[in-house]
């Protein structure tokens, strides 16, 4: 009996390629239209929406090894088009971050690091990238990571210059100065705080995290200093372990629930604000709070989320601090649409939306 043949690494690339050159060829007419960098305009209020094709990771099917919905980016965006809430002009899209930039808090050591398919594997918890040429990692993966990156920076500009600002990617809170992990590759956040700080926009910053994961790599990578205060709220039993110090923590147990939860964070939010005292404020938004999150033990619900959100844009408001928001995390069949409704919120909310 003949055996069978193994398939050869090398066919496994091409036909990856071939499936992502593919679904690269039939984006939508609304992708089509935030493929080139470009200005957009701040919705009315002052909110400005930053997004760009380049955040998808297109691969053939292996950035489906992850339960993270690379797509919810997508998704989000493609159903505030479609149900008029923005316009594809509107839309800011984002030049990707340099390396100049991702040195101010991330190694050079950890960036050459990059350059190895198993370790962007690791991190990305896809044990099939590692089989990738170094080229077509860093094509695949990378770039949409450096795209979403930039993304933040935009939006925190954007912010300081018309009060809010949502990048529909973006918190990456478990990148650290010299290693990945927990599908996250640079810190967007302390990058961005950064390179503000360096330019004289800022000093002071407050770092609002409520994903149900801790956002350890933040912690560390803006631990040197007393100029960021960080507020954390996430699941005390589940990854990442051990946690990081934040200026202030908040663990929850599972089968925390959307009164509890928001109870609480109408009690910390203002202390945090007080203690704080800042320039501007980045918020991580991730639901993987949602009750039928796989990676997590919540009990909370879409509405909840929204509300959440509504909570801590408020607090920005009342106080005239600039707020970026980036999306962070959230690993359910709900999550992208959690947060399109929140945006819609936000957008009706703060923004005076209305298209009549």
């Amino acid at each position: 009996m003949r055996r069978p043949r193994k398939i050869r690494p090398t066919l496994i690339v091409l036909c990856v390629l071939l499936a992502a050159w593919l679904a690269c060829s039939i984006r939508p007419p609304a992708m089509k239209q935030v493929m080139n960098i470009r200005d957009g305009e701040p919705m009315p209020g002052g909110l400005c929406v930053v997004y760009g094709d380049a955040y998808q990771i297109r691969l053939g099917g292996l950035e489906k090894l992850h339960p993270f919905d690379i797509r919810k980016y997508e998704r989000i965006y493609l159903r505030l088009v479609r149900d008029g809430l923005i316009e594809p002009s509107e839309v800011f899209v984002p030049t990707p971050i340099s390396t100049v930039n991702l040195l101010r808090v991330h190694s050079l050591e950890y960036l050459e690091d990059l350059k190895k398919p198993h370790l962007i594997a690791r991190y990305m918890e896809a044990g099939a990238v590692s089989i990738l040429p170094a080229s077509v990692s860093d094509a695949a993966f990378l770039e949409p990571f450096r795209a979403a990156t930039g993304g933040t920076l935009l939006a925190a500009r954007l912010a300081i210059e018309h009060g809010m600002a949502v990048n529909l990617g973006g918190g990456y809170h478990h990148a650290e100065p010299d290693r990945g992990g927990g599908f996250c590759i640079y810190a967007d956040m302390p990058i961005a705080i950064r390179v503000l700080q360096s330019e004289g926009l800022i000093r002071r910053v407050m770092v609002v995290d409520l994903d149900v994961h801790q956002g350890n790599g933040t912690a560390l990578c803006v631990a040197a200093g007393d100029d960021v205060y960080t507020l954390d709220f996430h699941q005390g039993d589940i990854y990442p372990t051990p946690k990081e110090a934040n200026d202030r923590d908040v663990p929850l147990p599972a089968g925390t629930t959307d009164d509890e939860f928001l109870a609480r964070l109408r009690a910390e939010l203002p202390n945090a604000f007080d203690a704080a005292r800042p320039d501007i404020v980045f918020y991580q938004s991730g639901v993987d709070g949602l009750s039928n999150d796989p990676l997590a033990d919540f009990a909370m619900t879409i509405d909840g989320m929204v509300r959440r959100d509504a909570i801590v844009f408020a607090e920005a408001k009342r106080r005239g601090v600039p707020i970026v928001m980036v999306l962070g995390g959230g690993y359910s069949a709900d999550a992208w649409l959690a947060q399109f409704r929140s945006i819609r919120n936000l957008l009706e909310v703060f923004a005076g939306w209305n298209r009549e």
